[in-house]
């Protein structure tokens, strides 16, 4: 799929009580997973280009991940929820 400057792709997949976001933002090439909605205590840097975000019991609440198009095939996303 090619995407036109500035465009967005966004994904919410309902799991019982907890929501995952995917959001893509073609004019920075950033993806951003949201893993739950629990209040950010901390920002790490992962590696170069991903930063994690970790709430005060140290979960993951979301995870960004820039350079995105060469570090993940974005344009072929699929989900499975397994039983």
């Amino acid at each position: 799929m090619m995407l036109k400057p500035s465009t967005m792709l966004s994904l919410t997949v309902l799991l019982g009580i907890n929501i995952l976001k995917i959001q893509y933002f073609s004019d920075t090439d950033t993806l951003l997973v949201i893993f739950n909605e629990n209040p950010v205590a901390e920002t790490k840097d992962f590696d170069e280009n991903t930063i994690i975000d970790l709430d005060n019991r140290g979960d993951l609440v979301s995870m960004t991940i820039e350079h995105a198009r060469e570090r993940t095939d974005v344009s072929n996303f699929s989900y499975q929820i397994a039983a």
